[in-house]
């Protein structure tokens, strides 16, 4: 499965062509600022082998020296195939297109930008052949831009930077000043940087303040990173509600318990002491209670029987006619 880091690691240069040619400053090499630039199709496949994509392709033209093709690999892990790739890559678009044709790996960790840049020849070592050399751009290379005005110059290259150090120390600092950079751009332009960004940070711990600094404090547009930290917020607030809901529930349900309860203990009180009016009224007029009718009537709690006994226990000869007539 593609990875956000990777797809933010190439598709920037989709985003803006004229990337290449800034960048490539960083890596040791001039390359002319194209005047116009055309996105080619990934597939390179042919008609019977295997299915080959290049992540991005763009054909570049410059005034003074033509057109060529870039070709943009994102790299997040050493692969022993990959130079055969490359390799294969860069022989099918100068044939197919008979243009000169670079190679760009763009890495996101120091031992991944090192591998790609080492030189790999197809041949036995006195014969090389075809020898595989691209361009790399890494945390090893890449600007560390912590000014906001550096960072204003150029949006697109203060995002790359922030990509490719993603996993560096320096990234936060990169991260506040293309933050404090974005808030005065338009939304058209801010809004796919800062998605860019937020997918070359992928689940680093930098994501957190990346979607700090623009779901929350800056809030300059609507955006999935935006919305996924409002989701998380209204998951949490409802869980808040829920629970204060639930406590609201549980008071008013406890009072109607209470109120429940409340009577329901009256009415026992009442019983109860009619019960010992009851006996009291048997003993004074000197009758014997039975255990069997001391407990009928300590036991009984319907209020109206236990009236209609205190009535019969004033004129009843034995206190087992109490019961007579109920």
């Amino acid at each position: 499965m593609v990875s956000p880091p990777h797809e933010a690691m190439h598709r920037i240069f989709q985003h803006d062509p004229g990337l290449f040619s800034r960048v490539s400053r960083f890596l040791g090499v001039d390359i002319p600022t194209p005047v116009k630039a055309t996105a080619l199709p990934t597939d390179l496949t042919e008609a019977n082998p295997v299915e080959r994509r290049v992540d991005t392709l763009l054909r570049l033209e410059t005034a003074d020296q033509g057109p060529y093709l870039l070709a943009v690999e994102a790299q997040g892990k050493k692969h022993p195939d990959k130079p055969a790739s490359w390799a294969y890559y860069t022989a099918y678009l100068w044939t197919k297109y008979r243009l000169p044709t670079a190679l760009l790996v763009v890495c996101q960790d120091h031992a991944t930008a090192k591998w790609a840049q080492q030189p790999v020849s197809c041949g036995p070592p006195q014969l090389p052949t075809l020898t595989v050399q691209p361009l790399v751009a890494g945390p090893h290379n890449m600007p560390v831009i912590t000014d906001p005005e550096e960072a204003r110059a150029d949006l697109v290259l203060a995002s790359l930077a922030a990509i490719t150090h993603a996993a560096e120390p320096d990234v936060d600092a990169i991260l506040k000043a293309l933050s404090t950079a974005l808030r005065d751009a338009p939304e058209d332009v801010a809004k796919p940087l800062v998605e860019f960004t937020a997918q070359g940070l992928a689940k680093r711990p930098a994501k957190n303040l990346w979607r700090n600094l623009v779901a929350v404090d800056l809030s300059f547009y609507k955006s999935y990173l935006a919305e996924e930290v409002r989701d998380e917020v209204r998951a949490a607030v409802r869980d808040e509600v829920r629970n204060e809901v639930r406590d609201e529930v549980r008071d008013e349900v406890r009072d109607e318990v209470r109120d429940e309860v409340r009577g329901e203990v009256r009415d026992e009180a009442r019983a109860e002491s009619r019960a010992e009016d009851i006996l009291l009224i048997l003993e004074q007029r000197g009758l014997g209670i039975s255990e069997d009718v001391r407990s009928r009537i300590t036991h009984c709690t319907d209020p109206e029987l236990l009236r209609h006994w205190l009535a019969r226990a004033v004129t009843v000869p034995k206190a087992e006619e109490v019961f007579e007539d109920a």
